[in-house]
């Protein structure tokens, strides 16, 4: 019996898992591109990310471009014994695994 309410249970929620994976088919193309105008760039290090088109599920809507900073690289700072006591390395990486070009 309680193997039966489980296959049950699972294969339910199996049909309700994939009415949410099921494929959207739009008839209709996207309206040409709009020619934007930009804004000065706020500094020299940000980028221009062009607007689009997109489907909200009744119609297209516009998405204006944008400046955006583009994202920074993750910099983590490394302890290693070094015959001088410690030393710190940064480096751009998650993780540290050996410094470079140290010699012990």
């Amino acid at each position: 019996m309680r193997k039966i309410v489980v296959s049950t249970l699972l294969g339910l929620g199996l049909l309700l898992g994939s009415a949410y994976g099921e494929e959207v088919i739009i008839r209709t193309r996207p309206p040409h591109a709009i020619v934007e105008m930009r804004i000065a760039r706020p500094s020299r290090d940000h980028v221009w990310i062009g607007g689009y088109h997109r489907w909200d599920g009744n119609a297209y809507v516009w998405t204006p471009g944008r400046w955006e900073l583009p994202p920074r690289p993750v910099l983590r700072a490394c302890r290693y014994p070094t015959a001088r006591g410690l030393a710190f390395f940064v480096r751009g990486a998650v993780e540290c695994s050996r410094p470079l070009n140290t010699r012990m």
